[in-house]
């Protein structure tokens, strides 16, 4: 398995991701996406928006505002409960989550308390004697509570009087548009409401390169049903969202999988998370939760507003339960880069090359001109002209065409399309197969209509991996 050193440097290499504001040293854990990168992110996002909102003539599409007001996230519980546990070193300066670092180093201690959640008092008593994990120092500061959202203030006057807060999930402002929704979209349930968006999370130890950030895209979906058919929806969506990752990103199913929640968050029915193999373990991709009416009803108690729904049918008025279905973007594109990456080797040299689902490969297409001479540069150049009028292509015609095949093998592109001599006679160009390495010969004259085809086509993500690739 490719380890994350690779990753990251690829990622930096080839223009998917940079760390950000890297010019002034950088902001912890805060990364841009790059000129291919952010054509993958986009990918995926479209991905999920097809599935999620395209598709389906139940889900309905929104954009929310990022700042906030504090009352939504008193409704919500994260000023009360949206904390970890915390310890500094006096020594380095540096900042641990406790229970993380108890587990880590003590787990036999966490263990023999047989609680789910420490308190400050047990997490001081299980880290005696345990060292600063960075200098090594006996040096750690008694453990305290830390809240992860992220505060400012808006409006002339910084006076305290008008907080606010950079929303620490998209969900809320799904939750406070429920009735907008309904009402405008003249809605019955079942129905759900989808989005894309920022979220921000002071995080105490984030890490794993965009695994965990404290400035990260969501993409969640809040389904909204009667409280009787919430646990049969939960377990439709449970298939559903492990059968995107398979089929629409092209993840290899052997590294998905289910890991049921023990802890339950105070909104939760059941949770369930689809778990990724990433090279530092199997960790959490995305959610699939059952929240029971609590959300609806907490905004309804601190805004005042009636959030409930008259089923002219039954002639009853109720609260709706919520299942959830949560993924992070930035999870999602991590992963089909650790996914797609693979190394084989073509006339004795190593080649590197990212195995994307040819429907969210950054380039679906690169036009390589055989040599820069004037006449193929021209031919080439329109017919990448052409190409993008039907999706993302790019254009090289520097160095040797081996070198320039290397390049689109590292940044995944399926199909690279080679200009030469003879395409000034015969009208006709090369496609290269970036998984196969094979060769086709086909017309210039509905060359788009043909990439198309093959683009199209089933994709194996396991079947894309010869075990030996041909020269």
């Amino acid at each position: 398995m490719v380890d994350m050193e690779t990753i990251v440097s690829l990622c930096k290499r080839r223009g998917f991701i940079f760390p950000g504001s890297e010019i002034y040293g950088g902001t912890g854990s805060v990364y841009d996406y790059g000129p291919v990168g952010v054509l993958l992110k986009n990918n995926v996002k479209g991905a999920w928006w097809t599935s999620m909102v395209q598709e389906r003539d139940d889900i309905e599409g929104l954009d929310s505002a990022i700042l906030m007001p504090e009352r939504v996230w008193e409704a919500s519980g994260h000023l009360e409960a949206f904390t970890d546990p915390m310890v500094d070193c006096r020594n380095c300066k540096r900042r641990f989550r406790a229970d993380t670092l108890a587990e880590e180093k003590v787990p036999e201690k966490i263990a023999a308390l047989g609680v789910v959640e420490p308190t400050d008092a047990q997490l001081a008593e299980v880290l005696k004697g345990v060292k600063c994990p960075n200098c090594g120092e006996d040096a750690l500061t008694q453990p305290r509570t830390f809240n992860l959202l992220l505060k400012t203030e808006v409006g002339v006057l910084q006076d305290g009087s008008n907080v606010a807060y950079l929303r620490g999930e998209t969900c809320q402002g799904i939750y406070v548009n429920f009735k907008n929704v309904e009402m405008n979209g003249r809605r019955k349930l079942p129905f759900g409401i989808a989005q894309i968006g920022k979220a921000f999370r002071n995080e105490i130890t984030p890490g794993n390169f965009t695994y965990r950030t404290r400035e990260f895209e969501q993409m969640e979906m809040q389904y909204f049903v009667r409280e009787e058919d919430a646990a049969d929806q939960y377990e439709q969506w449970k298939a559903r969202r492990m059968a995107w990752y398979k089929e629409r990103l092209g993840i290899r199913p052997e590294k998905l999988r289910y890991r049921d929640h023990e802890k339950l968050a105070h909104y939760a029915k059941a949770a369930v998370d689809i778990e990724y193999q990433y090279p530092f373990g199997w960790k959490e991709l995305a959610g699939i939760h059952n929240r029971s009416d609590w959300d609806l009803r907490r905004h309804c108690e601190y805004s005042g507003r009636d959030l409930s729904v008259y089923d002219e049918a039954t002639k009853e008025r109720y609260t709706p339960w919520i299942v959830e279905t949560s993924d992070g973007a930035d999870r999602a594109t991590l992963i089909t880069l650790i996914d797609a990456y693979d190394e084989d080797v073509v006339n004795g040299e190593k080649r590197v090359v990212l195995r994307f689902h040819p429907k969210i490969a950054p380039y679906k297409a690169a036009v390589l001109p055989l040599s820069k001479k004037p006449e193929l540069s021209s031919v080439a150049k329109d017919i990448a002209a052409d190409l993008r009028q039907h999706f993302f292509t790019d254009y090289d015609e520097s160095q040797a065409i081996g070198k320039r095949y290397r390049r689109q093998d590292e940044i995944g592109t399926p199909f690279c399309v080679t200009v030469d001599f003879d395409s000034l006679e015969d009208k006709a160009v090369t496609i290269r197969d970036r998984d196969s390495m094979t060769q086709e010969r086909v017309p210039i004259e509905g060359l788009a209509a043909r990439i198309r085809e093959r683009l199209a086509a089933p994709w194996d993500p396991n079947a894309a991996r010869p075990a030996e690739a041909a020269a």
